[in-house]
C-alpha cells in the first residue's frame, strides 16, 4: 500500500503539472511549489522554536486560527510556518500577519518529507481536521517531533474504520493527540484502539465569539432597524431569493441583505425581484428617512459579522447551491436561523441547531412562511433564541484546551 500510495501522490503532481497552462488553480498549485525548498532553506535561519500548523484551505486556516493567535500572544518568541494545500487557501492569506512563514506543503512523497522536516525543524506539528499525510506523519513520528490534529471530524465510512484500512489507520497512529469536534469521533478513534483522543469542539467557535466581542456598531443599520423587528438575509445566492422575495414582499419585517456576490447585476437583479422599498448601503448615508425603507442591501464586504447583532432572525444563504455559508456568527447572536434544505447536512453545527430547535431548513417559500409564522410565536421565539445562545456557550474553549497541550510542549 505504501508504494500504491507513493505512485498515486507521483501521478497526480504530475498530472496537475500537464493541466497547469490550461487550469489557473493547477497552475498557482504547480508555480507555488517550485524551488519550494531552496525558499525555505534560504528564509528560515532563526534558532528560534518554529510551530508548523498546516490547513488544505481557508476552511481550515479558520478552524486552525486561534490556536495560531494563541500561540503568538502567548510565546511571542516562536516562529510560525503555514503550509496550504490549496490555491484558494494560499492565495487569500498568504500574507497572514501572524504567521511568520507561509508556503504551500510539498507533495507528500517520502523525499519531499524528509527534506522539510530537515529544513524547518519543528517543536510542534499540527494538522488541522481532515489532513493526514502518510510519509509526513511518518517522519515526524520517526524525529520524535509531536504531531496533533485539531478540529477533527471522524466518520464511520472513512478508510480508517473499514476492514481493509490498515494502510490508513497507521497514519494516525503516527499523531501525538486527536482534539476532536465530537463524541462520535472519540467512540471511532477507540473502535480502533486509540486512546490519544479528546473531545474539544471547534475551534471556530473561539473565533467568531471574539470576532462578535470585537466589532463595533454599524450606524446606519442601526438607524435603518429603528427598533422594528428585522431579518437579516447573510451570504444569500439567486437561489436563496427565489425563496426570500415573494417572503419580503409579503411581510411587515425590515431585511438587511448581504449577498456573498456584490456585482452589479446581482444586486441589481435583486432590487427588481422586490416590491418594497430598498436602498442600498452606500446611498444609505444621503437618505433623509431610512424609516420608508423596508430593505437595506448591504453592496459593500467585511461587516457581515457584525450586523447579526442588528436582527431578530437569520436567514444564511448557500444551501440551495455548493453548501451553507457560516452559521455560528450569526448563533452568536442568540438569534433563530433559517437556510436551504438541500446542503447542509455536512455542517455538524447545522445539524446540531436543527436537532435542538434553534435552527430551521426550508425547502421553499410556503415552508419559510409556515416556519416564521411558527417562530413568530413568542414562546417558540424565546426558545430558539436561548437554543442558539446556549448552543455557543457550550462551545466555546476549544483553543484553550489545544493550547494546555502546545503549552507542554513549547515550554521545554
Amino acid at each position: 500500500m505504501e508504494v500504491l500510495y507513493s505512485v498515486f501522490i507521483g501521478l497526480f503532481g504530475f498530472i496537475l503539472k500537464l493541466a497547469s497552462p490550461f487550469n489557473p488553480k493547477a497552475k498557482a498549485f504547480v508555480s507555488g511549489r517550485k524551488k519550494l525548498f531552496s525558499r525555505l532553506s534560504a528564509c528560515i535561519t532563526d534558532t528560534a522554536p518554529l510551530v508548523w500548523v498546516h490547513c488544505a484551505s481557508l476552511g481550515e486556516f479558520e478552524q486552525g486560527r486561534p490556536v495560531i493567535e494563541a500561540l503568538k500572544n502567548e510565546f511571542p518568541h516562536i516562529k510560525i510556518l503555514l503550509t496550504f494545500f490549496s490555491p484558494s487557501g494560499y492565495e487569500v492569506r498568504k500574507n497572514y500577519n501572524n504567521a511568520d512563514y507561509i508556503y504551500y506543503l510539498p507533495l507528500d512523497t517520502k523525499r519531499n518529507a524528509r527534506k522539510f522536516i530537515s529544513i524547518t525543524k519543528p517543536v510542534l506539528a499540527i494538522f488541522v481536521k481532515y489532513e493526514f499525510w502518510y510519509h509526513y506523519s511518518k517522519e515526524l513520528h520517526a524525529h520524535g517531533i509531536p504531531l496533533i490534529s485539531v478540529s477533527t471530524i471522524f466518520r464511520k465510512d472513512q478508510l480508517f474504520f473499514q476492514s481493509y484500512g490498515g494502510f490508513y489507520r497507521r497514519i494516525l497512529k503516527n499523531f501525538s493527540f486527536f482534539f476532536v469536534q465530537n463524541d462520535e469521533s472519540k467512540q471511532l478513534l477507540q473502535s480502533i484502539h486509540l486512546t490519544n483522543s479528546q473531545r474539544v469542539g471547534d475551534t471556530r467557535f473561539d473565533r467568531v465569539h471574539q470576532i462578535v466581542k470585537q466589532g463595533g456598531e454599524i450606524e446606519i443599520a442601526k438607524v435603518f432597524k429603528n427598533d422594528q423587528r428585522t431579518m437579516v438575509v447573510g451570504s444569500c445566492w439567486p437561489e436563496d431569493m427565489e425563496v426570500l422575495a415573494p417572503f419580503i414582499n409579503e411581510n411587515k419585517l425590515k431585511f438587511i441583505i448581504a449577498p456573498h456576490e456584490i456585482s452589479e447585476p446581482f444586486i441589481a437583479s435583486l432590487e427588481k425581484a422586490l416590491m418594497v422599498k430598498s436602498i442600498r448601503y452606500t446611498a444609505a448615508a444621503a437618505h433623509q428617512n431610512l424609516d420608508d425603507c423596508q430593505v437595506l442591501i448591504i453592496d459593500n464586504i467585511g461587516m457581515l459579522s457584525r450586523l447579526y447583532r442588528y436582527g431578530e432572525f437569520a436567514y444564511i444563504g448557500g444551501a440551495f447551491g455548493k453548501g451553507l455559508h457560516n452559521i455560528l456568527e450569526a448563533a452568536c447572536y442568540g438569534v433563530p436561523i433559517l437556510f436551504g434544505n438541500r446542503n447542509f447536512e455536512k455542517f455538524q453545527e447545522a445539524r446540531d441547531l436543527i436537532n435542538r430547535g434553534g435552527a430551521f431548513e426550508v425547502g421553499d417559500y410556503t415552508d419559510l412562511k409556515t416556519k416564521f409564522e411558527m417562530l413568530n410565536l413568542p414562546e417558540n421565539f424565546l426558545l430558539a433564541c436561548d437554543v442558539t445562545r446556549l448552543y455557543v456557550e457550550e462551545n466555546l474553549g476549544a483553543t484553550e484546551k489545544i493550547m494546555q497541550y502546545c503549552r507542554g510542549v513549547v515550554s521545554r
